[in-house]
């Protein structure tokens, strides 16, 4: 029997991005309001009698088997396990329309840059998830949320941990350099997020795109964050129009759009090869300089931008990008 605060709660959550398309199916639970919601979580999805629902999220998601297929997802948390509602077009590819993590078989949670997304990492390929909430509020509110589930978790304790200084704690005494920030919470699951060297190695990445132009020390990486470049699709209505997942980086210098692997780094343990492709591939770059103007829908979030660069050695001229938020 769920407090009136968390149905309230979980209701004002259940709500689909207005961007994204998704099922008939998975309209109906977005359908689904207070005490039907729980319900619907009881009866069609809930394991166990006494589990209880404590969040939900809607999500775009990816699996580690299939990083090129991104799927939209209701995403429920309850004091068991994390359930993915998952989109019919993607069930054909599963055979499931419900993938479950059991909060028992949780190793890690990887929290991407910007807190834009997160991996959540189990005992094998099949239980590697990663929701790309392109979020930093909804990454932050779903980690807070997983963190206090958790401690509900009988676990057997670890064995107490030897004091250590900060650098033989965080750093590699062969190589002197500083690993990803980690904290080990008391159900033994950790959460890993990036520290400032990512964004340095990001940095040297961008300077090399730009074909080593730019003084490296004076580059800034001012904003990255995940958005959609928008494709419209010819032949079809005016409105019709195909989002393509993309990173933007923008530096002081530069706009640069990267498709980025969000599933297979950092390499899971149990990897035997790196992965087939690198973490960022560049798809499109060009210099501030040559931006003519921003043209900015006047619809609501998510907003639209259209960058319009006056590049006379390209002939696509026009960019289209969706960005899930724009902030100030």
């Amino acid at each position: 029997y769920p407090s009136e605060f968390l149905v309230q709660k979980i209701t004002e959550e259940n709500q689909i991005p207005v961007h994204l398309h998704v099922s008939v199916s998975l309209q109906y639970v977005a359908g689904l309001k207070g005490s039907a919601l729980v319900e619907f979580f009881h009866g069609n999805i809930a394991e166990v009698e006494n589990e209880e629902l404590r969040h939900l999220m809607w999500s775009s998601v990816l699996f580690y088997k299939t990083p090129n297929v991104e799927v939209m997802a209701c995403v429920l948390l309850s004091t068991k396990a994390i359930y993915f509602l998952l989109d019919d077009s993607f069930v054909t590819l599963f055979l499931s329309c419900c993938f479950v993590l059991k909060l028992n078989d949780l190793q890690s949670v990887n929290v991407g840059l910007f807190d834009q997304y997160f991996r959540i990492t189990g005992h094998s390929a099949d239980h590697i998830v990663t929701c790309l909430t392109r979020d930093s509020y909804n990454t932050h509110t779903f980690i807070q949320q997983l963190m206090a589930v958790l401690s509900l978790l009988a676990r057997t304790p670890s064995p107490e941990p030897v004091d250590k200084d900060f650098y033989s704690e965080f750093g590699s005494k062969n190589t002197g350099k500083m690993e990803n920030y980690e904290l080990i919470h008391s159900s033994r699951v950790k959460f890993i997020y990036p520290n400032e060297e990512e964004i340095g190695d990001l940095a040297f990445l961008v300077a090399e795109k730009m074909d080593g132009l730019t003084n490296l020390p004076s580059l800034n990486i001012l904003l990255y964050v995940l958005a959609f470049q928008v494709n419209h699709v010819e032949g079809s209505a005016p409105n019709t129009s195909s989002l393509q997942p993309k990173t933007l980086i923008l530096t002081s210098s530069d706009l640069f759009l990267f498709d980025e692997d969000y599933i297979s780094y950092p390499l899971p343990e149990f990897a035997k090869e790196p992965p087939k492709r690198d973490k960022y591939q560049l798809a499109d770059g060009r210099r501030i300089r040559d931006l003519d103007r921003v043209l900015m829908g006047y619809q609501t979030y998510p907003q639209a931008l259209t960058f319009v660069f006056d590049d006379v050695q390209n002939q696509d001229l026009m960019q289209n990008l969706t960005l899930d938020h724009f902030g100030e």
